[in-house]
């Protein structure tokens, strides 16, 4: 399926400055990977017939990389709605626990909350077979290695957050760029304050919990009603 997501700014590659980005640009994708990226109306003049995905102001972006994958999925327990205990992770509730299956729930229901932050990475290790069986289902790109932040460790000032963009800026957090013949993982977020002056790219990125909408592989996975 070919699909363009069109969007008032496309920055394929925020971590360079130097990089082209593209106001009231798009992403062509097709079976997954980016085909085309540039400004709107060259894009859809060139495929008359796509599907065509406008998210409006919103800021198109590669996803983020989450540090604190290992720690937030392996260490934090993320309630049941059910429990009626919130939405917010519980630091080290996990700690001691035998029960694989509460684990792996547990797992899923906090990349399933990492996506309405824009993550599309998160960082390991994952020691826990439940929770690496969670994460490979999600589609979320397990990296190597432990998370940048883990010298906070586990104590007041751990962060435990499960938007990347609280402990890192814009540029840090950004995992890869977008290219064409690349798998096509990017997010849709909210201009932010610190997004720069009308017309221009952004000086920081967007706010930290401004995302709108993920999407890994090609496939719309999260979409902020």
């Amino acid at each position: 399926m070919l699909t363009l997501h069109r969007a008032a700014l496309v920055l394929p590659d925020p971590a360079d400055p130097t990089a082209p980005s593209h106001l009231d640009g798009a992403v062509l994708v097709r079976d997954g990977l980016v085909e085309a990226i540039g400004p709107y109306a060259e894009l859809a003049a060139a495929q008359p017939t796509v599907r065509v995905r406008d998210w409006g102001d919103a800021l198109l972006t590669p996803g983020l990389r989450h540090p604190e994958g290992h720690r937030l999925l392996e260490r934090a327990y993320h309630p049941d709605p059910r429990e009626e205990l919130g939405d917010a992770p519980v630091p080290d509730g996990l700690v001691g626990e035998a029960d694989e299956a509460r684990c792996g729930a547990s797992a899923r229901r906090g990349l399933q909350r990492m996506l309405g932050f824009g993550v599309t990475a998160v960082a390991g290790p994952f020691e826990r077979a439940s929770v690496r069986t969670a994460v490979t289902r999600s589609g979320l790109v397990a990296l190597p290695g432990a998370g940048a932040l883990s010298a906070a460790g586990s104590g007041s000032g751990a962060v435990w957050s499960l938007d990347p963009l609280v402990g890192l800026a814009f540029a840090e957090a950004v995992h890869g760029r977008l290219a064409v013949g690349g798998r096509a993982d990017f997010a849709l977020f909210a201009p932010g304050a610190d997004s720069g002056p009308p017309g221009g790219p952004p000086d920081g990125g967007p706010s930290a919990g401004g995302c709108r909408a993920v999407v890994l592989g090609g496939r719309l996975v999260f979409r902020r009603r």
